[in-house]
Order: structure tokens, then C-alpha cells, then sequence
């Protein structure tokens, strides 16, 4: 949900998070999760996110979202303030299993959303149909769920994101359950889809790897309570496969970077002047 939703004004970035800040309130005391973060993403862009455990990651998706209010700051989509859920935002989990219906078919699970918000059904045969070959699912429209590997029950929740036509895609964490060959294909997988269809893409992973190979930035954490580590462009060619990218001297230099960084606010260090060039 946006108040006073707007169109999208050229050169605005597409999601801003500003000063955001979040405290839980316990038994125990407050406890601040988030401290103060602040960051931009242009329209079209694949940024990736990543930090120690317990950065506050999921809890700064689940904000960004509007799946929970902040308890300081803001997070703007189109220069909108995000009071709820936006209907131009689509998510998708880790926990791949539990967000598809098991009794529906794939295709019924990638049409859900789209039959929720009233899409006329000749425009959604067609976006299911597009979002099913983008993923390479087009010959498994009846299978059920269950019936599929991890990796393709993946590929169905991407679908249905897909599917959907947002203006910014979320990502948490969604190849962490999926055997190491199957992530690498469902990698390369998110940059085809995003190449093609530019939607800006937020992804959260705890993979120093995969944030470098995904990303065209990376967007470091620090402990809790989380600030910006740092925020690096990586500078990797944009047409990138497994072997030959991961082999580039500046790929091991950028992964060094991160992991770096990451050991550094494992230590209670707090973010660096300097940004890798």
C-alpha cells in the first residue's frame, strides 16, 4: 500500500530507504535491531545485500516490504512513502515449500496473485505463459508442486513473482535451500530474468560468491544494530557465466573485499571511509 501512489518521475530512484531505524520491544528491554540505514536503488538495478547473521537482514525486508513499520525513517517506492504492502513489490522466500500451495497446480500457483487483483484471465493466460518459459518451466504448467524438485518449486515462486510485473523485486535468502548445481543455474536464472525484464531486484543472501557474481552492487552490513558497512559497484563484465567470471582475478579481488568487510562487523567494526575502486 502507498499513500498518494504517483507515477515514476525519471532519474527518482525507485526504492529509497532513509534513516530507517527498528526497535522490538521485549520483556527484556528494547532491543535495536536496525540502527540507521539509508541507502538507494536506481530503476533497474540488481543490487545484492549481505552481512553477519543477525544484521537485521530479514527484519530491513520485511520493512522495505511493508510487511512491518519501522520504528524510525522511512522507505520510499516511486518517491512514495510505503505505509503496506505495495502492489508494484513482489517477494520471494527462502522457504520456497511453504509459499506455494500444494493442491494447486504450477500454473495455478503462478496465477494466484494475478487472479487476487482481478487481471482479466486472457491477460493472465498470457503472463503466466511468459513468466512459465522465462523460468523454463512451460512444460510443467499441471504438474503439482510436489511433484518437483527443490529447484523447480523454486523456479515457480519466481514465476509467480515474475509474473506479476512488479517494479522492484525482493529477494530473501531464496537459493540457500537448493543443492550448490541447482543454485547456480537458478543464479544465473535471476540475471537472465532480470536482464530481460530490468524490474529492479533487492536480494538478500548470506553467499559472499553469489552477492559478487549477482550483483552490480553490494551492499555490506554491519552487526547489529545494523548500519552500512559499506556499498560497493562491483565492476565485472555484464554478461557473466560461472566458470569464466569466477575465474577473473577481479572477481577474487571483489570476494576478498566483501569477505573482508563482513569479518571486520563480525568484530564490532564500523563502516570504512574508503569504497573499493
Amino acid at each position: 500500500m502507498l499513500v498518494n501512489e504517483k507515477p515514476a518521475v525519471k532519474d527518482q530512484p525507485m526504492l529509497s530507504v532513509r534513516d530507517l531505524k527498528k526497535v522490538y520491544k521485549t520483556d527484556g528491554g528494547d532491543v535495536e535491531a536496525v540502527r540507521n540505514l539509508t541507502f538507494d536503488l536506481r530503476p533497474g538495478e540488481l543490487a545484492c545485500l549481505v552481512g553477519p547473521s543477525g544484521s537485521g537482514k530479514t527484519t530491513l525486508l520485511k520493512c522495505i516490504s511493508g510487511l512491518m513499520a519501522p520504528t524510525e525513517g522511512e522507505v520510499l517506492l516511486n518517491g512514495t512513502r510505503v505505509v503496506g504492502p505495495p502492489k508494484k513489490m513482489a517477494v520471494v522466500f527462502q522457504e520456497y515449500g511453504r509459499s506455494l500451495f500444494p493442491w494447486m497446480r504450477v500454473r495455478q500457483n503462478v496465477e494466484l496473485p494475478l487472479k487476487n487483483h482481478g487481471v482479466p484471465k486472457a491477460e493472465r493466460d498470457h503472463l503466466v505463459d511468459e513468466a512459465l518459459e522465462a523460468v523454463g518451466l512451460a512444460h510443467v504448467p499441471h504438474s503439482y508442486p510436489w511433484q518437483l524438485s527443490g529447484g523447480m518449486q523454486q523456479r515457480v515462486a519466481i514465476a509467480r513473482a515474475v509474473a506479476y510485473q512488479p517494479e522492484v523485486l525482493l529477494m530473501d535468502e531464496p537459493f540457500a535451500a537448493v543443492d550448490a548445481q541447482t543454485r547456480a543455474d537458478l543464479e544465473d536464472l535471476i540475471r537472465t530474468v532480470w536482464k530481460k525484464l530490468r524490474v529492479t531486484v533487492l536480494f538478500v543472501t548470506h553467499d559472499i560468491d553469489e552477492s559478487v557474481y549477482l550483483g552490480e552492487r553490494v551492499i555490506i552490513l554491519s552487526s547489529s544494530p545494523t548500519v552500512v558497512q559499506e556499498d560497493i559497484i562491483i565492476d565485472l563484465p555484464e554478461d557473466r557465466d560461472q566458470l569464466n567470471t569466477r575465474a577473473l582475478p577481479r572477481f577474487t579481488e571483489l570476494r576478498h573485499h566483501v569477505y573482508e568487510q563482513i569479518q571486520l562487523a563480525k568484530k564490532g567494526h564500523r563502516p570504512a571511509a574508503a569504497v573499493v575502486s
